[in-house]
């Protein structure tokens, strides 16, 4: 077996490692996109368990927090590459006040947590009816 060598690579995983450990969260990738009357945001969670998801929603910032857990322990002698981030994982997203918080909905299938933030009702579009001096009326869209 021909293996290349690199000397950096053992010093670039053991400052990963020391840089992200459980007291320093790591990221989660994610986009956000209109949808219809929602905003729906897509988190990368590959490999997380659902039970370990936790959303808090406190004065329209979302909290997403979860746990990897790593599927060999520290002292198996038997580890020979372990790349895969574990521990865990937040993020914190800032809602405008356009976004209806108290009716996120929130599913996750095949690694990605995927959440649906409608609009509120109060910042819809809506038509405003004018009655001119003569009495007839017109609607004009707000």
């Amino acid at each position: 077996m021909l293996m290349r060598t690199d000397p950096f690579r053992e010093l670039d995983r053991l400052t990963q490692q020391v840089l992200e450990s459980a007291a320093r969260p790591t990221a989660m990738p994610m986009d956000a996109f209109r949808e219809g009357e929602s905003f729906v945001v897509e988190l990368d969670l590959p490999g997380v368990d659902a039970e370990s998801i936790d959303l808090d929603v406190e004065q329209n910032v979302l909290s997403i927090r979860a746990e990897r857990r790593t599927t060999a322990s520290a002292d198996d002698s038997g580890v020979l590459i372990a790349e895969r981030p574990s521990g865990t994982f937040s993020r914190q997203l800032f809602l405008g006040e356009t976004l209806d918080a108290d009716h996120i909905e929130a599913s996750y299938e095949a690694g990605v947590l995927r959440l649906s933030i409608p609009v509120a009702e109060a910042a819809k579009p809506r038509k405003i009816e004018i009655r001119s001096a003569d009495g007839s009326r017109k609607e004009i869209n707000a």
